[in-house]
């Protein structure tokens, strides 16, 4: 019983994940041509960041505004690897140094920087996709939550972090590409991944990754932590005095957010071909808060929608309207948030969620009207052998006086 209890709080509920999932892996790849599937791969990209929201600012009740940290780090990980495959000796002969990326060459170095080395190793740079926003993560909210600080401050905080980290980075040119960023990426192991038969793999990728995130962060909900982060979230004093480290959770959390988007910008480097320092600073960190904010910071599958919602919003109003398309998508952003200060998820639950249980009780009271009555037969109690003597002696002298 408590296993199929368990299996039931499990799964009983992803329904919306299989919605999810249909629109993404069988209506998508049917409706449209490469080209905009390879864009629809490139926003969900941005849904990893806003699922690690969910879990950070919904749940935990953390804002941060430097999530675009985290991505950008993922994504030059996988970007340095890829550039390096791409840096030859025999395509780079033209260069007065070989075998360097070609920015490298221009800004007049001679050698690969040591800590580009590890970085010919793909199981190394899957394993620094990882491990180097997490590191990051871990370092800047142990020294925060362990001294208290949070709310505006800690948002104030992570945004000077991408502000800082998009400036080192432009910075330092000769090293991660400058401005420009990490460009001109073609193989991943010498597969081709600027073909047309590999966007489509690469999508697929994606979406099974990221399905595969909302999944876990689901499980997460609905497991102990789940609930100590909701706890912690309303009455984060009450979840203290009762034993629990509250600043390790948030740093659980926070580390948590920071790997998801580190897996989207590693998927964005290999399904778009370049990253640059555009996807760090803060603007691009504040457009990915405005993703779970309109889909809702509550719904791992909202965030996914509302994400795909203002990228689709953002391609067509600057393909339809170029000089107006900013203000379209700020008064998108406004009105939505205005009109529904849940996001999707909460239009959902306070409208379709209660019609569709009207009609569902509706229906279900016609059915019952319209169903006809089966007759009721009670079973007659078997007559005690004294009781059957007696009405046979009964019938005996009535038939004894007839004759």
């Amino acid at each position: 019983m408590k296993a199929n209890g368990l299996i039931r709080t499990v799964y009983g509920n992803y329904w919306s994940v299989a919605i999810l999932a249909l629109i993404l892996l069988v209506l998508f790849p049917l409706s449209m041509d490469i080209f905009r599937l390879n864009l629809v791969g490139k926003y969900l990209t941005y849904g990893f960041v806003a699922i690690g929201l969910v879990m950070l600012w919904g749940y935990a009740g953390v804002l941060s505004l430097g999530q675009g940290v985290f991505f950008g780090l993922g994504g030059y990980a996988m970007a340095m690897f890829l550039k390096l495959e791409a840096s030859d000796p025999v395509s780079t002969a033209i260069q007065s140094t070989p075998g360097i990326p070609d920015f490298m060459d221009w800004n007049q170095l001679t050698a690969l920087p040591w800590w580009w080395q590890p970085f010919h190793s793909l199981p190394f740079a899957l394993f620094a996709v990882i491990a180097v926003p997490s590191l990051l993560a871990l370092i800047i909210s142990f020294a925060m939550f362990k001294r208290r600080v949070g709310g505006v401050y800690f948002a104030i905080i992570t945004q000077a972090v991408a502000l800082i980290l998009s400036v080192l980075i432009i910075g330092q040119q000769g090293f991660t590409g400058g401005v420009n960023g990490i460009t001109d990426l073609k193989t991943l192991l010498g597969w081709d991944i600027r073909s047309d038969s590999a966007r489509y793999v690469l999508y697929f990728a994606n979406a099974a990754l990221l399905l595969g995130a909302i999944v876990l962060c689901r499980l997460i909900q609905q497991s102990k932590l789940g609930t100590l982060l909701l706890a912690m979230r309303d009455k984060e004093d009450r979840v203290r005095f009762s034993g629990y480290d509250v600043a390790m959770f948030k740093v659980f959390t926070f580390c948590l957010a920071a790997a998801l988007s580190a897996i989207g910008g590693a998927m964005f480097a290999l399904q778009v071909g370049f990253m640059s320092p555009s996807f760090v600073g803060i603007v691009p960190s504040i457009e990915m808060v405005i993703f779970a904010a309109i889909g809702g910071r509550m719904s791992l599958v909202g965030a996914i929608y509302g994400t795909l919602l203002v990228n689709f919003g953002k391609t067509y109003f600057s393909e339809s309207f170029p000089d107006l398309w900013l203000f379209l998508m700020a008064a998108l952003f406004i009105g939505v948030v205005m009109a529904f200060p849940n996001g999707l998820a909460g239009l959902y639950e306070s409208h379709v969620k209660p019609w569709l249980a009207a009609r569902r009780s509706k229906a279900t009271k016609a059915a019952a009207r319209v169903a006809p009555t089966a007759p009721t037969h009670r079973p007659t109690a078997p007559a005690s052998p004294a009781a059957a003597a007696g009405e046979l002696g009964l019938a005996g002298k009535i038939s004894s006086q007839i004759a």
